[in-house]
């Protein structure tokens, strides 16, 4: 059994990685604020604390021989509204977990974001988000080496599933389901081309269960390897389609090159498809068949 720490514990991907640790038979602590995560995400046998990732080294006591740093803002649009909550998120909040990864010595992994990765790299400064999400990997790797710290970093590339959130910090394929549920148009931001490896949560939870234990260093992109313009998604839920404005900080392509993570051992297996056609398809029988 281990002690592990997971940040954003009680939010969408978090919740989830807690309850596959639980099921391994390991201790864990989650550590979240609750700016998005929720009490109904909580897993039966971990011990909650409810905080500022700024904060951990107060409110988490215990040596972990595990942290899994889930607990940052990750909305990239929206965030072109809210440099100063990312920068207190994800800068400052994130700069303490490195502290104590530092002071306890123990195993890092760090959910990047593929964003970072996308249009060959060159998103770092569209948004408050990219940016941050590429400086505190850069950190990661600066602190490995400065203090020999054990490490890995995921790439994770647009999570779905069960307690995905819609809304303001929504993503976009539940956004999408309760727009179907409501019976509203399905609003797509232009010009609707820009493609995304969307990626079962189970899926995420697999591999980084795998770097958890066995990966080292940078480079695990966790993504499926179909890629689907958003367009292409809302016209699988089916039904009248509305086309918004163009925006800043939007990317165009979704880089995969998971062959890092393959070489763990790991491969997405679940279909977008197949999930759209359990949840859209009850409603609008005219969803992909």
């Amino acid at each position: 059994m281990k002690t592990i720490v997971v940040t954003g514990g009680a939010g969408f991907i978090g919740s989830h990685i807690c309850e596959r640790l639980i099921l391994d038979g390991h201790r864990v602590i989650s550590l979240d604020s609750y700016f998005t995560g929720l009490q109904d995400n909580h897993v039966p046998g971990v011990e909650y604390r409810c905080g500022h990732t700024k904060d951990i080294a107060k409110l988490v006591r215990e040596t972990p021989d595990l942290i899994y740093h889930l607990g940052e803002y990750a909305r990239a649009e929206v965030s072109l509204n809210e440099a100063a909550l990312v920068w207190d998120l994800n800068i400052i909040g994130t700069r303490a977990v490195l502290d104590f990864w530092r002071d306890k010595k123990c195993k890092l992994v760090y959910a990047g974001s593929s964003i970072t990765l996308a249009d060959n790299g060159h998103t770092d400064g569209r948004s408050p988000y990219a940016q941050s999400k590429a400086v505190n990997a850069g950190l990661v790797r600066d602190y490995h080496a400065r203090y020999s710290l054990p490490y890995a970093i995921a790439y994770l590339y647009n999570a779905y599933g069960p307690r995905e959130r819609a809304g303001k910090y929504g993503t976009v394929i539940e956004i999408f389901h309760q727009r179907v549920l409501c019976n509203m148009p399905l609003t797509v931001t232009s010009p609707g081309t820009q493609r995304r490896n969307f990626t079962h949560v189970d899926d995420l939870v697999e591999g980084l269960t795998l770097i958890g234990e066995k990966g080292e260093g940078d480079d695990f992109a966790l993504g499926a390897e179909d890629s689907y313009s958003i367009l292409e998604v809302a016209r699988l839920f089916g039904g009248p389609i509305e086309m918004k404005p163009a925006v800043g900080g939007n990317r165009m392509n979704s880089n995969l090159e998971a062959e890092k993570s393959r070489q763990l051992g790991w491969r997405a297996t679940r279909r977008l498809e197949d999930y759209i056609r359990t949840v859209a398809a009850p409603t609008r029988p005219e969803a992909v068949a």
